[in-house]
């Protein structure tokens, strides 16, 4: 039987090649821990009928010498991400029946590279919030705690790597909803700059925010698949032609921590033991580490919650019941809009539609809207002064362990300041990636932490790097 759930692509692969296992079989070994497993987890909304079919086709390119990275590999899918033919309803009764009619980019280069695409998996409702509670089809469970939150909004992808449902997954993130899941879940997760992966096919939530990244149990199985995905899309004139990345960006030597930050928030004391014992582990790696200053950092979350609900508010105008998706019949044409929007949409969709609405209307627009894009400018211009003076920062991923499933539901805020170490990377489109930390105690049980490295844009080399050496993985 193939042990999945500690098995990483890079293993994989070689086993792969070498004819140990054929696609087919690690397909369902896959499967079998679904059968097992997502009962309790609730990491899949859909296991893909043609999964199968796709690993036979794998074992032929193999077969013929055509094998990629991702050969073989069983991927999931954030229930955001446009499979055709498939369904996708981004966790939201309003797209209800939704089929793609084409593929995502991101997708289209995993079909080309042979990778398995097993399912979709769970989500918030349009990628809103920070632990997979906010779905239509009901909450993810941390596949280590049954009691406690994978994160969000990505966690049914974070889930499915830890459970062992498959070797990677993909998620989007819009202010956190790759790291947080992955640091609460114990694994690897990156959000590469914004632009290097093509966005087209994802259905959206903040334009100027949202990007597609890997989950992983290592650094190089992330790589792998940022790798595979990256690059220049004719579809989404917001990418860039990452095949002429600048040399690396130089070595690291040099890692800032931002411990004035760190102090406002006041960690736990072994939340705060964790990031301090990480931070000694990256000095005996031989790194030299700078304190740093981000005097605006500490705006990202409400800069966010202006600006993420009025680009929202737009993406979501289109889902109306007219064109697609589910729809309820009023009176006339408004009444359709109403009813279908009213009862299609879930409360924290409905929330950030007003806000955004509101600080877009008249009157409100300079004071709010245009506002906040002047902080976020000049929270990227702090991190561009900073990184004169290091190569990488580093912090934690999360303030502390996953919570309680149901704890932070009636408390809106409280689930925002979830983001506060990670959103400041999608204000500014640099590349951030969590990586494992350790655990914690909590109520008896060991729980995963994360430390989050943020690189200048395109630096995600320097990420996988220092990544690496912190994990003590070989290259």
């Amino acid at each position: 039987m193939i042990d999945v759930t500690t098995l990483s692509i890079a293993e994989a692969r070689k086993k792969l090649d070498a004819k140990e296992f054929t696609a087919v079989e690690l397909l369902l070994a896959c499967l079998a821990n679904i059968k097992a497993k997502d009962a309790d987890v609730h990491a899949f909304l859909e296991i893909y009928a043609d999964a199968k079919k796709q690993a036979e086709r794998a074992d032929v390119m193999i077969a013929e010498g055509k094998a990629t990275t991702l050969t073989g590999i069983p991927v999931a899918l954030k229930d955001n991400m446009c499979f055709e033919g498939h369904t996708a309803t981004a966790g939201s009764k309003v797209l209800e029946g939704f089929v793609a009619p084409y593929d995502a980019t991101v997708v289209a280069k995993l079909k080309e590279a042979g990778a398995v695409l097993i399912g979709r998996a769970n989500m918030d409702e349009f990628a809103m919030g920070s632990s997979t509670e906010h779905s239509v089809y009901g909450p993810t469970k941390n596949p280590l705690d049954f009691e406690r939150v994978p994160g969000g909004s990505s966690g049914g992808s974070a889930a499915a790597v830890v459970m062992g449902a498959a070797l990677g997954s993909f998620g989007s993130d819009t202010g956190g909803s790759i790291r947080q899941p992955a640091a609460l879940c114990g694994i690897v997760g990156l959000k590469p700059t914004y632009g290097s992966v093509s966005r087209h096919g994802l259905i959206a939530l903040g334009s100027s925010l949202d990007v597609i990244g890997p989950f992983g149990k290592t650094v190089g199985d992330v790589e792998a698949m940022f790798q595979v995905t990256k690059g220049k899309d004719a579809m989404d004139l917001t990418t860039v032609d990452t095949t002429d990345y600048p040399s690396v960006l130089g070595d690291v030597k040099r890692i800032g921590v931002p411990r004035t930050f760190l102090d406002e928030n006041k960690l736990r004391d072994d939340v705060r033991a964790n990031f301090d014992a990480a931070l000694e582990k990256l000095k005996t790696l031989g790194y030299t580490l700078v304190d740093i200053e981000l005097p605006y950092v500490k705006y990202s979350v409400p800069t966010y919650y202006v600006i993420l609900p009025a680009e929202a508010s737009s993406n979501l105008a289109r889902f109306d019941g007219v064109k697609y998706g589910y729809h309820e019949e009023g009176g006339d044409l408004i009444e359709d809009y109403f009813k279908t929007r009213g009862t299609g949409f879930g409360l924290e969709p409905r929330r950030r539609i007003m806000i955004g609405t509101y600080v877009l209307s008249s009157g409100y627009y300079d004071a709010y809207y245009n506002k906040a894009n002047a902080v976020r400018r000049m929270i990227t211009k702090d991190f561009n002064t900073v990184f004169e003076k290091c190569d990488v920062i580093v912090t934690p991923t999360t303030a502390g362990p996953a919570f309680k499933l149901g704890s932070k539901t009636n408390d809106p805020v409280a689930m925002y300041l979830e983001d506060i170490f990670t959103v400041s990377s999608n204000h500014t489109g640099m590349p951030a990636m969590s990586v494992p930390s350790g655990t914690v105690n909590e109520e008896g049980k060991e729980l995963p932490l994360g430390v989050q490295l943020i690189a200048p844009h395109m630096g995600e080399n320097r990420l996988f790097s220092v990544g690496k050496k912190f994990l003590g993985e070989t290259e």
